[in-house]
């Protein structure tokens, strides 16, 4: 944890001033989510950033709870909620396997861009599964680190072994829908922006 919470912390700035790489698909998303929320829901993020993208959804549930390992991203997050008026946000440093958090408490679980990051992406989808209520749903965007052209999956140890790529977890699509079957999901919606990365609503089976 601390390894990955050095790299996200010297990254936070650089990454606060990032544009979004494809608003459309970026705004499809957004606009998919919000057709499962409901005003009375509770919605746990995890690795969120600089919190951009629960402060967009905060308006259409009751309240989020947005985490991340690095103290340096939740800070720029919380004065970008205080600035845009946002109140029912609590943003918490930790992770999915540090954090105490009550089992079955969430009607979503959103993990954006940060299960190819985690070190046991099989152990942290079970982990949201515990998290959510039954019927409730995990959206997730993720890079599909497997089907990379080889000369990407050469460089990112290298780029890792000279502190300029985060730990990177290798799994296909294939492998992704099979770790969500393992822990109870089923598929509502999939969708593929572009060829490495996958955008899924999972629903856990009541």
């Amino acid at each position: 944890m601390k390894s990955a919470q050095q790299f996200w912390d010297k990254a936070a700035a650089r990454y606060a001033k990032s544009p979004v790489k494809d608003e459309a698909s970026y705004q499809k998303k957004l606009a998919i989510t919000r057709d499962y929320f409901q005003p009375d829901w509770s919605v746990f993020e995890f690795g969120c950033g600089t919190g951009s993208t629960a402060i967009l959804h905060a308006p259409f549930v009751r309240d989020i709870l947005a985490t991340d390992v690095s103290a340096k991203m939740l800070e720029i997050a919380e004065a970008k909620a205080r600035d845009g008026g946002i109140d029912n946000i609590r943003f918490q440093q930790g992770t999915l396997d540090s954090l105490s958090l009550t089992p079955g408490s969430f009607d979503a679980v959103l993990g954006l861009n940060i299960l190819h990051l985690v070190e046991d992406p099989e152990a942290a989808i079970s982990r949201v599964s515990s998290l959510l209520k039954p019927g409730g749903v995990f959206v997730s965007n993720t890079v599909l680190a497997d089907d990379m052209k080889l000369h990407w999956r050469l460089l990112i140890p290298l780029m890792q072994a000279l502190g300029f790529a985060p730990h990177v977890s290798r799994f296909g699509k294939k492998g992704l829908l099979a770790m969500l079957a393992r822990a109870g999901f089923d598929i509502d919606h999939e969708w593929q922006p572009d060829s490495l990365s996958v955008f899924i609503v999972a629903r856990k089976r009541a």
